[in-house]
């Protein structure tokens, strides 16, 4: 299957919150999801969407890990969320041991994700996020049947 891309536009922080969790509610173990834009762009709230959708406790506060790299959260399958932004390049995810955690058992997660494309395995979910003013442009990608289930979600949900 080739690249299939929707293209959403979220009106407020609220509404990027709820595309991810529509986003973690479709998450199945051994995913990975690239989240790449400017600062301030959203990246952070789609991931705190994504694991409420994936049942992480609510007295787990999802914050960038700017400083310490990763942070893991349980839920439904356990979430692993990397910021690769003080990263020079991929080779710093190698000496992390990146592999533990993109081959493992739960979610992954990445902030930052264009600084290390060049581990990321197919299929990853890509979400290029946009500043427009207040608001967001969103663009999804991906080379699985999972992008159509997105799609289906998303419209039920009306982004699309």
């Amino acid at each position: 299957m080739s690249d299939r891309i929707l293209h959403i536009t979220s009106k407020s922080i609220e509404q990027t919150h709820a595309i991810g969790t529509l986003i973690g509610r479709l998450a199945c173990l051994g995913d990975v999801i690239a989240l790449i834009g400017d600062l301030g762009s959203g990246k952070t709230t789609l991931t705190q969407g994504i694991a409420k959708g994936l049942a992480v406790p609510e007295e787990y506060y999802v914050t960038s890990p700017s400083f310490t790299l990763i942070n893991e959260y349980p839920g439904r399958v356990p979430l692993y969320h990397f910021d690769a932004y003080r990263l020079t390049d991929f080779r710093d995810m190698e000496a992390m041991g990146y592999e533990e955690y993109f081959y493992g058992s739960g979610v992954v997660v990445i902030e930052w994700a264009e600084k290390v494309y060049e581990l990321l395995p197919e299929p990853t979910l890509y979400l290029y996020i946009a500043n427009l003013n207040n608001m967001r442009q969103i663009d999804i990608s991906c080379q699985t049947e999972k992008i159509l289930a997105l799609e289906r979600v998303l419209k039920e949900g009306g982004y699309i």
